[in-house]
């Protein structure tokens, strides 16, 4: 169905939640144009637009790593603190421009040290970018610290040191991402029993290039209280019963499981079977950028596409706040701050 106008102003009033959203994927080509000229950096355009085909998934885009081909453009702008910490105060910027309350961004330290940065500065860099924003924009925001699939062990446990030396002081958590079909879940046990011992909460990439398998693997032997889209899920019913048994968020990107095809097309994406289901979905960006995306585009191609209603994105976003990695106190506020918002725009 097609929005109204009407409809569409309510979902842009609504406060929001991105709880997946990837640094390095949401960098604005203005940006880029920009630290490539003060960092002495030649680009193949001299114009945001015509940067777009370098940091933004092809329309012909056809699986993960062809999405992932992306990145690498932009990661040679983001190896000093001071880039860092603009991309991220300019994420919560993004954010802020769409009523979100509360975000979680994440990325990788080990893929910013070409400088010479320590991972324990480069997290410290990008923590004070994310409370610039805070306090210009008033969303409130924390980092989730990713270990990469095909780095190796050593590397990867210098990576959740680093995260644990910053938890609570503007990490909220630890993720997996990278390649799932090439390194399955069950590689990384030991990797995050390291995590497990440092107390560290654990979202896992799962179910998107890769079976309900891997997702099994993330929640029962990795740790996760989240899982990071989860589209596969439907493919085994024992593991759809075991999220919901343990009341596991999912953490859907919609637009990007189209472009990686984690799923083929619209009607074949299964966010409305898994609301009927009683799973915990929550709705995110993933990369803002590289898919050309927001908050509420993603809500609108869900009513347009998949026929889910105002109401239900409202629930969405309040599993977002549920499940959020942050301290209670703060979550209590942001939950009676949305709950207020969403009676006085109207919604059920």
């Amino acid at each position: 169905m097609s929005l109204t106008a009407q409809s569409e102003k309510r979902m842009a009033m609504l406060p929001k939640v991105d709880l997946h959203v990837h640094l390095d994927g949401s960098v604005m080509p203005e940006t880029i144009l920009e630290m490539g000229r003060s960092q002495g950096i030649s680009l193949p355009a001299d114009s945001a637009e015509g940067l777009l085909p370098f940091i933004r998934a092809a329309e012909d885009c056809d699986s993960l790593q062809d999405y992932l081909g992306t990145f690498a453009f932009v990661l040679r702008f983001l190896q000093d603190g001071e880039a860092l910490e603009r991309v991220a105060f300019e994420l919560v910027m993004q954010a802020a421009q769409e009523r979100c309350l509360y975000m979680e961004v994440r990325f990788a330290p080990q893929l910013h040290t070409e400088k010479g940065l320590s991972l324990e500065a480069i997290i410290g860099h990008v923590i004070s970018g994310l409370k610039r924003g805070e306090e210009a924009f008033g969303v409130t925001a924390r980092v989730i610290v990713i270990c990469m699939r095909h780095h190796d062990l050593t590397t990867n446990k210098a990576v959740a040191e680093a995260a644990a030396e910053w938890h609570g002081r503007g990490v909220a958590a630890i993720d997996l991402a990278g390649d799932e079909a090439g390194y399955p879940a069950h590689l990384f046990h030991e990797l995050f029993s390291f995590a497990k011992q440092r107390r560290l909460p654990v979202t896992i990439h799962a179910g998107e290039a890769a079976g309900p398998a891997n997702i099994y693997e993330a929640v029962v032997h990795l740790g996760a209280s989240r899982v990071g889209h989860g589209v596969r899920v439907r493919e085994d019913r024992e593991v759809l019963e075991l999220l919901k048994a343990r009341r596991i968020p999912l953490e859907m990107c919609p637009v990007s499981n189209i472009q990686t095809k984690a799923v083929p097309e619209w009607t074949l994406y299964p966010l409305p079977e898994y609301l009927n289901e009683g799973l915990l979905v929550t709705v995110n960006t993933d990369n803002r950028t590289v898919s050309g995306t927001t908050l509420l585009h993603e809500y609108r191609m869900l009513m347009e596409h998949c026929g889910v209603t105002e109401n239900q994105i409202a629930d969405i976003i309040h599993n977002g706040l549920r499940a959020a990695f942050v301290e209670e106190a703060v979550k209590e506020r942001l939950l009676e701050k949305f709950n207020n918002a969403r009676l006085e725009l109207g919604f059920m």
